[in-house]
């Protein structure tokens, strides 16, 4: 199969020339010529397959087939959940579009929307954008979605995680009702085809991989470690693998903060990246990573989707997500495009569980190695073991019970207990004492 017999144009055929593909990929064999055939679409492929450009290159025909030259309203509309994301879908189909007239521009929160207002006014034909963002534009009169023709939801079980839904409903109330449906997600769960049904017409589905598969070029190992010696460890397996280039997840943003300290102060050059970074900041941290500036790249599950690195050689969980989907998205980010990669889990005792949950999921066991100079003590050890083999408390009920009934209590000695033969004469010595009882008559 080539893209060619896909029935793309010349100039988009160039463009994937340009970017080094030959063959499309599995994601792209199937979902391309179905949506050039204008069908709706409900797609799920495992992260890193190239469902970018499974529904980039087809809209883009589409678009330039039907094209009014002298009117450009938003023909095509890509929602996605986070910026990062939007970014990189936008270069991706403003790359693709280098030989056809069509005009496209991003909008996400985070920075001023003065720039963003002007390039749709100057017309757009494909809009990239955040939900967020996109309404409180259109709340301003600053962009129409009357003339969508193609709506594409990108990363849709994302945006239900994130809480978009209610936008999502919003934004397909301000659309025109005669469009085609284009809905892509890692994962397929209850909401998401609860969703699909709200939105889409007869669609077709396109499954390139098993769910919530992992890439096969991605070797995945589990670390058991303290939770105290984590840092210690991601410091060791950096320095003497002499690692370039490294994305390492953990569950919060101080985490992130405080990690990428450490690793200054070791002279491993890092930046975090998450929600509480301002967008600049967040840009160039990972402009700095892509371009190896920028050695490691901590970051919170805001980067699990939409980092697109060439190449990315080491995923490391610092901590375990407690969403096990969240785990296939996060090592989604190395294996991309055919290349071969390494996802590393540091698991404390108190994690094990979500080992438990991922291993689920995946259907298939993750294999456990140890670090020299970072193997458990006897007492970390068992205690691990205990923690993944927990077994409820024996009763007490059996147990036979010696005081027929009555509870003794635990100040119950043979020294203040009131019936002990030593207490019951100190007791009889004290009433002969009281004399006799006087006679209120």
């Amino acid at each position: 199969m080539t893209f060619e017999s896909l029935g793309l144009k010349k100039e988009l055929l160039k463009a994937i020339e340009e970017k080094g593909y030959t063959t499309p990929s599995p994601i792209q064999e199937k979902a391309i010529p179905v949506i050039l055939k204008g069908n709706d679409v409900l797609a799920s492929a495992q992260t890193g397959t190239g469902k970018t450009a499974g529904f980039t290159l087809p809209i883009l025909q589409i678009i330039t087939d039907t094209k009014n030259p002298k009117f450009r309203p938003i023909r095509a509309l890509i929602l996605t959940p986070t910026r990062e994301l939007a970014a990189q879908i936008y270069d991706n189909v403003r790359d693709y579009s280098k030989r056809v007239n069509i005009k496209s521009t991003v909008i996400f929160g985070g920075v001023k929307p003065k720039k963003q207002i002007a390039a749709i006014r100057n017309g757009v034909d494909v809009l990239v954008a955040t939900p967020g963002r996109l309404l409180d534009l259109h709340d301003q009169k600053a962009l129409s979605l009357k003339r969508v023709d193609i709506l594409i939801l990108d990363e849709a079980d994302r945006m239900l995680d994130m809480g978009f839904v209610r936008d999502i409903k919003k934004i397909i109330a301000l659309l025109p009702n005669q469009r085609q449906n284009l809905l892509f997600s890692a994962t397929f769960s209850k909401e998401i085809k609860k969703l699909a049904q709200g939105i889409l017409t007869n669609p077709s589905l396109v499954e390139a991989a098993p769910e919530n598969t992992t890439a096969e070029m991605v070797t995945q190992k589990i670390y058991r470690v303290p939770k105290s010696r984590k840092a210690a460890m991601v410091i060791e397996l950096i320095s003497k693998g002499n690692w370039d280039q490294v994305l390492i997840f953990t569950r919060t943003k101080h985490g992130a903060n405080r990690l990428a300290e450490k690793l200054q102060k070791k002279d491993i050059s890092s930046a975090a990246i998450h929600g509480n970074k301002s967008q600049s900041a967040r840009t160039k941290a990972l402009k700095g990573f892509k371009e190896n500036s920028i050695r490691v790249l901590v970051a919170t599950d805001i980067a699990a989707r939409g980092l697109d690195i060439p190449l990315l050689p080491h995923v490391i969980n610092y901590e375990l997500p407690n969403i096990p989907e969240d785990y296939v998205h996060r090592i989604g980010r190395t294996g991309r495009a055919g290349a071969s990669g390494e996802a590393i889990s540091l698991v404390s005792r108190e994690e094990l569980e979500y080992v438990k949950s991922i291993e689920k999921l995946l259907q298939q066991k993750l294999k456990i190695v140890e670090l020299e100079g970072f193997d458990l003590t006897p007492t970390e050890q068992s205690q691990q073991n205990r923690s993944s083999t927990k077994k409820p408390k024996s009763s007490q009920s059996n147990k036979p019970k010696r005081n027929f009934g009555r509870k003794k209590k635990s100040n119950d000695t043979k020294e203040n207990n009131p019936k002990s033969t030593k207490n019951r004469r100190n007791n009889n010595k004290r009433r002969f004492k009281k004399g006799p009882r006087k006679d209120n008559g």
